[in-house]
């Protein structure tokens, strides 16, 4: 669902904008937005994923890994089935409980608990073909695609992508930070496990504090805009971990802005919570979620204080924006950056 949501929301970016997001200086993803920021970092635009993700079939148009563009899954890799090897017993990560409880703080809770889940028996195998079809090198011609993931080890947060970081292909980077503790299996990068980088922040705006953009745009699909209405337990368990989530990334909104920074927050509207419902992981209304994601991003960012923030962001590629005319085999390359 909160790929399905950030699907809607930057295809409303972009239309609200005239902007293509995956020109922007700086692409900061986790968990489900590192699959969409990769893949707008790699060049596909916005509403060529609200048309794919709707089951249009592009007959004649490839991607740059050459197979078939009406052959990719169109869940944006929210394919669940097992994985082969045999998990580990107990405990996924011991190293993380005793790094946590030895160094109090605020995400101490949130470490001993994803230490104490078992590994995950989740293949995150579709993820990663996800956004390699996108691609026909190991990382995105972006100068800063920055995919956060957590340490299995000490939960500390590793930013790949960035100068200094552990060197990743993109397809193992994005199964990292969505790899859900308990959930997905842990990815191994370069002798090290990883897993979602939500288990340090779902936002992580407060990396881009020393950066240079002055301004800063999220899509946070795991806060809340508006509090549930409903009694239903599930939903007001799911709103426990969306003011959490809130939390988090008013802070770091407040370090940014302390920096001298502009910054929008776009999140779910309680329209956007009914469709979207209390599972996070459900697959069913993707195609509604998505939907209704455009309309309400389009009308946050059209918000006064937003709308001027955003007014002068510069001019997109036509056809990154909308559909071209003429047959897909005509088209310019999808997936190729401007």
């Amino acid at each position: 669902m909160g790929g399905a949501w950030l699907t809607g929301g930057l295809e409303a970016l972009a239309r609200e904008t005239g902007w293509d997001p995956g020109t922007a200086d700086y692409i900061v993803g986790t968990s489900a937005g590192s699959v969409m920021g990769s893949l707008v970092a790699a060049g596909v635009p916005p509403w060529f994923m609200v048309a794919h993700s709707a089951g249009e079939v592009f007959d004649g148009l490839s991607g740059p890994d050459g197979r078939a563009a009406r052959d990719a899954d169109r869940s944006g890799g929210g394919v669940f089935r097992l994985d082969r090897r045999v998990p580990r017993i107990g405990p996924g990560s011991l190293s993380l409980i005793k790094t946590a409880l030895a160094h109090p703080g605020p995400r101490t809770a949130t470490a001993v608990i994803c230490g104490l889940l078992p590994e995950g028996m989740i293949s995150n195998d579709p993820i990663k073909d996800t956004v390699r079809r996108a691609l026909s090198t190991e990382w995105p011609d972006h100068p800063n695609l920055w995919v956060i993931a957590s340490d299995y080890a000490t939960g500390e947060r590793v930013i790949f992508g960035k100068p200094g970081a552990p060197k990743a292909e993109i397809g193992d980077a994005v199964a990292a930070s969505c790899a859900i503790p308990g959930f997905y299996r842990p990815v191994t990068i370069a002798g090290r496990r990883y897993v979602d980088g939500g288990v340090w922040s779902t936002s992580n705006l407060d990396i881009l504090r020393d950066e240079p953009p002055d301004l800063v745009i999220c899509l946070n699909p795991t806060s809340s805009l508006h509090p549930p209405q409903a009694w239903n337990p599930a939903h007001q368990i799911a709103h426990f971990f969306r003011r959490a989530s809130g939390r988090v990334l008013g802070s770091e909104a407040k370090v940014l802005r302390g920096a001298g920074k502009e910054v929008v927050l776009v999140q779910p509207t309680d329209e956007d919570h009914a469709v979207m419902g209390a599972n996070l992981m459900a697959t069913r209304n993707r195609n509604r979620v998505i939907q209704k994601a455009i309309e309400t991003v389009g009308r946050q960012l059209r918000e006064p204080g937003v709308r001027e923030l955003v007014r002068d962001l510069p001019a997109g590629e036509p056809y990154k924006l909308a559909r071209p005319d003429g047959p897909p085999e005509t088209w310019p390359q999808i997936g190729a950056r401007a």
